[in-house]
């Protein structure tokens, strides 16, 4: 199988969203032509200004492409476009591929590569990890699930859009992959919040108290990006709290067919749940604090 390249593949891309939109338009950049899907054409119009076709349905995505990539919110999405009657599959010819970029279930990564594979049509699941910052500044890590032949000639657009692209195995590895790094942000978010509002009851100047932990054992992604969101009181998403809940959803899942007892998991999850039934599902996941504070009756920055 060749590698892809802008003068011969064909790209479609379906969900243009906080993510997609990004994703897409470096790929759009590398001169290929693209042909876009989103429920909504307005959110495509910056892509359609810059010279993508838009196209009615994921079907006809697919009819026009070599490479179909996907980007939408929930599993239920993702089986739509891919199994409804105009879905991916009933329009991909033989030999093309799919690319579910969304986050979703590991079983049903696997159910629609055989589906895809009873049509001869390659797919594979590609979540990815970054957020906004990482989508816009086409740094992401990709968690590749698949077979290492349409893997490997994807590699040029994969390499459009992030900088760590690592092949995990098979069908719904790449989700499984996804899990684990949702169960460590998870852990990242209470900790930081927890943090924030610890330093803000002693006393301390935050902005002066994560410049010494940043930069020490306690560093992560989300103590560099995100805890700086929360003193400014900026809660807009990078990821939506109401994905991050479906996600942490199907981790818990996962955890309990294979017996697994995830306790730190099950308690953000509810914290998160809580910061939904209060109307912040489309808050981003640094929206946390919000929870906390009023548990705490205090306010972080602002």
């Amino acid at each position: 199988m060749e590698k892809v390249s802008p003068d011969r593949t064909r790209v479609g891309w379906i969900g243009t969203g906080v993510m997609g939109l990004s994703m897409c338009g470096h790929i759009l950049a590398k001169g290929y032509a693209v042909t876009v899907h989103s429920r909504s054409r307005a959110k495509a119009a910056p892509l359609l200004d810059r010279g993508a076709s838009w196209a009615d349905s994921p079907r006809a995505v697919a009819e026009a492409s070599d490479v179909v990539f996907t980007m939408v919110g929930f599993p239920s999405d993702v089986r739509e476009v891919y199994l409804g009657p105009n879905g991916v599959l009933a329009g991909a010819r033989r030999g093309s591929i799919a690319v579910d970029m969304t986050t979703t279930e590991p079983s049903l990564a696997a159910e629609i590569f055989e589906a895809a594979k009873a049509r001869g049509v390659h797919t594979v699941d590609a979540p990815v990890s970054g957020g906004d910052i990482g989508a816009r500044e086409a740094r992401l890590s990709i968690m590749v699930g698949g077979e290492k032949e349409a893997i490997s000639a994807l590699a040029p657009l994969f390499e459009t859009m992030g900088k760590t692209i690592v092949h995990q195995g098979g069908p719904g590895a790449g989700q499984h992959t996804k899990m684990c790094n949702q169960i460590a942000l998870a852990g990242q978010m209470i900790g930081v919040c927890e943090s924030l509002l610890y330093g803000h009851r002693a006393g301390l100047i935050l902005e002066t108290m994560l410049s010494s932990i940043s930069g020490g054992a306690a560093g992560c992604w989300a103590l560099s990006n995100l805890a700086p969101r929360i003193l400014r009181r900026d809660f807009d998403p990078g990821f939506f709290v109401d994905h991050f809940v479906k996600d942490m959803g199907i981790a818990l899942d996962e955890a309990r067919r294979m017996r697994l007892a995830l306790p730190g998991l099950a308690l953000v999850q509810q914290m998160y749940v809580a910061l939904q039934a209060e109307g912040g599902g489309k808050h981003g996941t640094q929206a946390l604090a919000l929870v906390l504070e009023r548990m705490n009756d205090t306010k972080i920055g602002g």
